[in-house]
Parts: structure tokens; sequence; C-alpha cells
């Protein structure tokens, strides 16, 4: 049995919900040096995004192979598909809103979530630091409609840049990437497609010290019990200090915070005889509000385990498909408050994350990249035959070539 999860299965779930309570975050400091700074959002879209956490936690962990980690990130994928709802519409915007937990909220209301956290969430708490930023990239000369890009701008602080979509493009967005994650995530992009017409990215950046760190000294080699049966060595970190917990009959919730304890981390422990996606299938957000509500602080003789992962990818087409959100990704799709071209669709959604955890604290980053594609009627390519050419005549079946020759000057007798 596994006896001490690596956590990075959830860790960005629960940092998402623990920078705040349903992202709302009050109180005094824990440390008493830096007061919390509030964040307040409409209450019924911080119950829903949270549900959209814990639903896309199990579609993820049920599309994943089960002895395998997973590391990702809800608030940047949500936020990356945030943008893209704003140039929805009809049923690819009904689907996308209920697969995002938003389903019967008004859109204005969820654009000013979104903007609060961009402008809080990076000054909540001086002693971590996490940036949040979002990027459109868009093929020329293809328009997009004013609306749509004046909303992403102002909702989204996204900066949207037109390219000419060339194979050396992929540096530049590659670039703003690893630019945006500290250098932690330097590749979201392969390959530019022809028919790709923008790319919609996010990208999030987190790095914060334990509240109380550990002992460098105390950690050592301990073996780490798989759930197959087998063990395998790990450095093991070790502290004994009060930390907040609840337990039921099926895990162990231990809270460690970070600065001033408005961002935290919480490690759940499968019980004795459980198996952790048994644990994961579970769980909700009705359960994350108990675990929270009924916390209470003891001497707790902690375990966790130092590692990274360094650079982890998850494509996310299928889960979100399974999610709801099946138009978007299919001929038809309607981004028509995005663009007039009427033939767009997605043609993916993936995430790339980095995690380390140490004796000092956490550094943690993600890119949530979209890929809009032309379908139906392709891209027109100009050829403009302004300037010298060559040209051949033959007969095809055959493969006879019956006249060659180039053009300098069409106009030469």
């Amino acid at each position: 049995m596994n006896r001490f999860i690596t956590y990075s299965m959830i860790f960005s779930a629960f940092l998402f919900a623990s920078c705040s309570k349903g992202l709302h975050a009050g109180g005094s400091a824990s440390n008493g040096e830096t007061p919390v700074k509030e964040i307040t959002i409409n209450p019924m879209v911080a119950t829903k995004v949270n549900d959209f956490s814990f639903n896309l936690l199990h579609h993820v962990e049920a599309d994943q192979p089960k002895e395998e980690n997973f590391f990702i990130s809800p608030l940047s994928l949500h936020m990356d598909l945030g943008m893209l709802v704003n140039g929805s519409a009809g049923t690819t915007y009904d689907e996308m809103l209920k697969t995002l937990g938003l389903e019967g909220q008004n859109l204005d209301e969820v654009n000013k979530a979104y903007k609060t956290l961009l402008k809080d969430l990076p000054k909540a708490d001086p002693k971590v630091k996490l940036g949040l930023y979002n990027s459109i990239w868009y093929r020329k000369p293809m328009a997009f409609k004013a609306a749509f890009v004046s909303s992403v701008k102002k909702n989204f602080e996204a900066t949207v840049t037109p390219l000419d979509f060339k194979p050396e493009d992929v540096s530049v967005i590659n670039g703003w990437a690893g630019d945006k994650t500290n250098g932690k995530v330097q590749k979201v992009l392969d390959v530019i497609q022809p028919d790709d017409v923008m790319f919609l990215l996010n990208a999030l950046y987190f790095k914060g010290d334990w509240a109380s760190k550990f002992d460098k000294a105390k950690t050592h080699s301990t073996d780490f019990h798989l759930e197959n049966g087998s063990t395998k060595s790990v450095q093991m970190m070790y502290q004994t200090e009060k930390f907040k917990s609840y337990s039921t009959d099926d895990y162990t919730a231990v809270r460690l915070p970070y600065g001033n304890g408005q961002f935290a981390m919480t490690v759940i422990l499968p019980a004795e005889g459980r198996k952790l996606n048994e644990v994961l299938a579970g769980l909700s957000s009705a359960d994350w509000e108990t675990i929270k509500d009924n916390m209470h602080e003891s001497k707790i003789n902690l375990g966790l385990p130092r590692f990274t992962i360094p650079a982890y990818e998850i494509k996310l087409n299928n889960v979100l498909k399974s999610m709801g959100m099946q138009s978007a990704f299919k001929n038809g799709a309607d981004f028509s408050k995005m663009s007039d071209a009427g033939n767009l669709e997605v043609s993916f959604v993936k995430q790339n994350t980095y995690l380390k955890v140490d004796e000092e604290g956490t550094e943690a980053a993600a890119v949530t990249s979209t890929g809009i594609t032309v379908t139906s009627v392709p891209i027109i390519k100009q050829v403009l035959c302004d300037h010298p050419f060559g040209l051949v005549i033959g007969e095809q079946t055959s493969n006879t070539i019956l006249f060659m020759g180039k053009i300098m000057d069409p106009d030469a007798e």
C-alpha cells in the first residue's frame, strides 16, 4: 500500500482552492507578520470553479495510467478556456460553460472574477511569488472581431500578437512561456501546422517558502511503498510542528502553509488499506469544504518526500470531451463571436507543468495552450507571379514534358 502519496497528483487543485476559501481569503496571518489580503469574487462563481477543479481531477485520474504521477493546474486551464468562451456562441458556448462548471452564470460576472484573480492573486502574499499571464497569438492577415480582442485584453490582461506563423515563430511563443514561468516550462509548441490560425496561452508560476521549513539535516533516505507492493528509496524530509489536519476513515489531510498562510499545500494521505485512486474518486468540492472547515491544529510528526517533476505534459482533448465540451473540437464549432470565418475549431488543449518540492518550499509552473485551426474552407494561399517565374507544359498520363521555359519579362516581344 502507498503509505505516503506523491501528492503532485492533487497539489494544483488544492493550491488553487487553498489560495482563499472558495476564492475568498480573509483573516489574519498565521505567523502574525504579514496580514492576509482579502480576495473576493462572486461566491457562486467561486463555488462553480472549485466544482470544476474536482471534476477535472476525476476525469484526468480516469484518463491517465493509474500507476503514474500527474500534475495539473485547474486554474490555468479554466482561465485559458475562459478566454475562448468569450469568442464562442450557440451550442459551443453552452457546452463550454457547462464543462467549466459555469452553466447559467453571467459571462460578465465570470470575466470580472478572472480579472480580480489576475489583479489580486499575485499581490496576496509578499512572501510568495505568483505570476498569472495570458496571451493570444494569431496568423496574419486573418481578422478577429474587435469585441473579442477588446474583451480578452480588458478582462484577461492578454497580449494579442499577430505573427506570420512561420516555423521560427514557434520559438517566439515558446520564449513567452519560458519567460513567464521563470524558465520552468520552455516548450509548449513543437511546430505550427498550415491550418493553425490562433494559439491561446495561460501561464501560471508559483514559488513559495514553507511557513515552517524543513531542516535539511533531518532529510534522509527512506523506503517509499508503492501500491504494487514494491518499495523504492526516496529522500524524506521531516519536521515536528503544529499543522492543521483533518481525518476520516479513508484519509488524513494535512495543511502546509506558505509565507503568511494565505497560500497552502494540502496533502491527502490515504488510510492504511485504502488506495489513492479510491480516495480521489470519492472527493468532491463539498468534501473539500468539509476538510477546510473542520481542520484543527495539533503537533504532527510530518514526513514528506523531496522530489521534482521537471516536465509533465498532458493533452486534454479527450478529458474535456468527456466533461461535455464536444462541439468545440468538431467541424461546425461556433466561434462566431471571435471571427466571421465560420470555420474554426479547437485542434488541441494541452498543459505543460513543472513541480519542485524541497526543504525550503515549492516551485510550480503551468502553461495551458489551446490551438485553433481553420476547417471546411482552407486558408487560401496567395501565389502572386509578380516576379520572374518558370513553367512546364506536359501530358499527365505519360508524364511527357512538352514545353519548359522561364518568364523573365512578360511584356517582352
